[in-house]
């Protein structure tokens, strides 16, 4: 059994080797295939999907060869030592497909969502095969303590299912602010915190002063119908790119220069990332279109479906693009004052978009509350991303990695601090503290399916 898995493992190693711009719009074309497309409608919406999350990776590797000096610079001018590196989330999904759990994980996972689904306790399908590695990881962690397999993999299965369902009430929120249909958002870095969302906008709601803040860049652009108003040029993504490059450069104490240079660079990834979207959305949308008929033609009790898809088919809201890049000087900042925390975010900052995507789909695209929900998130991301690099680092050597760091610890910024695999790792080792959480969350899941119910009943697509 266990050279079966070893050996499924490698090819799954293997298999994950390519680049998720590669692995999505291959899975994407079989789809759009099985789902009758015509062919060429087929390849020119997978090859939208591929151009776009290529674009999307490429717009990403060059925001952070643009950041990256400056947080170096300014680390150096306060003279403060931060000893574990962000490198990323790349690492942790290396570690992941390299573990003999990976494939048990997305085998069970697959048939639990189709029993799910047949069983009608959800709508989604979720075929982003690409990210169930955030279900495997907190199970190859448990097992790298010691865990039993059976334990590990069932700590998988239950945040698998947890995010099944966050990514299914999704759904009408990115209805709501994209005009997307049965879209729904997959990662549990990102529809993991609607539960947390949506209660904090709840309570926001309450106070008086806060629930009368808004900045709504979304809104504000779709009321001048394209004519950019005086009033709006604050909330153009490429302006406030331009503003957080002017920040930064003046914090690393750049020259006129670089710190023109910096700005623009960041505003010119704050005009792509939407285009990167756009095509990412118009490919997927498409095949989900294509393959939701399908699937509701062929079984008449899955009516309403939605399918779970990575964040960056909602990168063309220009809510979330500023929210993203408002909370990045944020988020250094927290960095520097935050007690606990040893780590820089850098390989991860971009991250922050995708991270706070739906969370500003929930607050209906206002910035101010965002960004509100958002500071509580990054601060806990740096404490629990350092708690857990020591056991990143030994993981990440025993799959065989070079760090190449001298020494110095790795972590993740945002994947590496995902509140929900931190307290699932503590909570299925017994930890008092963790099972104390548990009637906090199960009151936010049942306050978000109640809300889930009443915008769908809204929609007419409860």
């Amino acid at each position: 059994m266990d050279t079966i898995l070893t050996t499924i493992a490698d090819a799954l190693k293997l298999f994950f080797s390519f680049k998720a711009y590669v692995i999505l719009p291959a899975f994407m074309l079989i789809l759009a295939l099985v789902a009758r497309m015509r062919p060429a409608d087929a390849i020119l919406s997978t090859v939208r999907i591929g151009a776009g999350f290529a674009g999307v990776f490429i717009v990403f590797s060059f925001f952070v060869t643009q950041i990256s000096p400056a947080i170096r610079e300014i680390i150096r001018i306060r003279g403060i030592d931060f000893p574990v590196v962000d490198v990323g989330w790349p690492p942790l999904a290396a570690i992941t497909w390299s573990t003999t759990l990976a494939p048990l994980v997305i085998v069970f996972v697959m048939l639990i969502n189709m029993v799910m689904l047949f069983t009608r306790t959800t709508k989604t399908l979720y075929i982003d095969l690409w990210n169930y590695w955030h279900f495997a990881l907190v199970g190859a962690l448990l097992q790298s303590i010691g865990a039993h397999w059976l334990l590990a993999l069932s700590a998988s299965i239950l945040i698998a299912i947890y995010t099944i369902k966050t990514a299914e009430w999704s759904a009408p929120y990115v209805q709501r602010e994209t005009g997307l249909e049965g879209v729904a958002v997959s990662p549990i870095s990102v529809s993991g915190f609607l539960p947390y969302a949506v209660t904090l906008n709840r309570l926001i709601d309450a106070v008086p002063v806060l629930r009368s803040l808004s900045w709504n860049p979304s809104k504000s652009r779709s009321e001048s119908n394209g004519k950019t108003r005086t009033v709006d040029i604050l909330q153009e993504p490429m302006i406030i790119g331009i503003i957080v490059g002017i920040l930064l450069s003046m914090a690393a104490g750049y020259d006129l220069k670089t710190t023109l240079e910096t700005a623009v660079n960041i505003a010119a990834v704050m005009f792509l990332l939407p285009r990167c979207g756009a095509l990412i959305a118009e490919g997927m949308g498409a095949v989900a279109q294509a393959f939701k008929k399908l699937i509701e033609g062929r079984f008449t009790s899955l009516t309403g479906l939605s399918i779970a898809m990575d964040s960056g088919v909602i990168m063309t809201n220009y809510s979330v693009i500023a929210t993203g890049l408002v909370m990045i000087p944020i988020s250094l900042i927290i960095a520097f004052i935050i007690p606990g925390n040893r780590t820089i975010p850098l390989g991860d900052l971009p991250n922050l978009l995708s991270v706070m995507s739906v969370i500003t789909l929930i607050m209906g695209g206002n910035v101010i509350r965002s960004i509100i929900a958002g500071i509580p998130i990054v601060a806990s991301f740096m404490i629990f991303a350092s708690k857990l690099a020591p056991l990143f680092t030994s993981q990440a050597k025993a799959a065989g990695m070079e760090l190449g760091l001298a020494g110095q610890e790795i972590t993740a910024f945002t994947d590496g601090g995902n509140q929900l695999r931190f307290w699932f790792f503590y909570l299925f080792q017994g930890n008092i503290i963790a099972i104390a959480v548990i009637p906090v969350v199960l009151a936010m899941l049942f306050f978000s399916w109640k809300t889930h119910r009443r915008i769908s009943a809204e929609q007419g697509t409860a």
